[in-house]
């Protein structure tokens, strides 16, 4: 990427996350939980799916499973029953409980405390691990890609990639790292509730008056 290409998304950035942090000065995710490893469960159970569904399924869910022990000792069947209204729920169903006999033997019942540890858990990868670190114990390591993310991230021109990872390394060269905690929360929340993905109007949204040439822009949401 030429100097002047880069200076200019780095400023792009800059004035969309001054306005996240303005708007979403605390980060907290709208999945629901009362344990550490109920809060890993449920990230697993929101992939390609909505936190609304899964804190429907994890409502009744974790009354019954606390402690990642809990987990591990579910009878298969009785689990994948338990999630079948997530998509892909037999894949999580083995991931979690996997991952629950690990934390359970490894790391003594505790959801490890960094990137590198917490994806060697089956079903946690790059954007899973970061969006646990930064929740349960406000460390920002990285920046989490999902969807929403992607997509602010394509129309606001901050990256020429698709894949998540390569998103969030974008990402994190533009913004300092002082401000990566913003951006994951802030964009789910714009997104979900100012500025969906379907095309629509939308000059006057906050963001789009920063960059007006976004408003023409609509890049797939996956």
């Amino acid at each position: 990427m030429d100097a002047g290409k880069h200076k200019k998304r780095k400023e792009r950035a800059r004035k969309i996350v001054a306005y996240l942090k303005k708007a979403y000065p605390k980060p907290k995710s709208e999945l629901q939980y009362k344990t550490p490893f109920q809060f890993l469960v449920a990230v697993v159970l929101s992939a390609q799916c909505t936190d609304r569904v899964v804190n429907r399924v994890t409502a009744k869910l974790f009354k019954t499973y606390k402690k990642p022990s809990c987990f591990a000792d579910a009878k298969s069947w009785v689990f994948e029953r338990e999630i079948s209204s997530v998509p892909f729920f037999r894949n999580k169903a083995r991931h979690i409980m996997a991952a629950a006999e690990i934390v359970s033997r490894d790391f003594r019942g505790r959801v490890p405390h960094t990137a590198k540890e917490l994806q060697t858990l089956p079903g946690v990868g790059y954007k899973t691990a970061h969006v646990i670190l930064g929740e349960l114990y406000d460390t920002w390591e990285g920046i989490a890609t999902d969807t929403h993310v992607k997509r602010f991230a394509k129309r606001f021109d901050l990256t020429d990639n698709t894949e998540l990872t390569k998103i969030s390394k974008d990402l994190e060269r533009l913004i300092p790292k002082k401000d990566w905690k913003y951006v994951n929360n802030g964009l789910i929340l714009y997104g979900r509730y100012i500025c969906p993905a379907r095309p629509h109007e939308c000059l006057d949204h906050p963001l789009t008056r920063l960059w007006p040439e976004a408003a023409k822009r609509w890049p797939k949401a996956r």
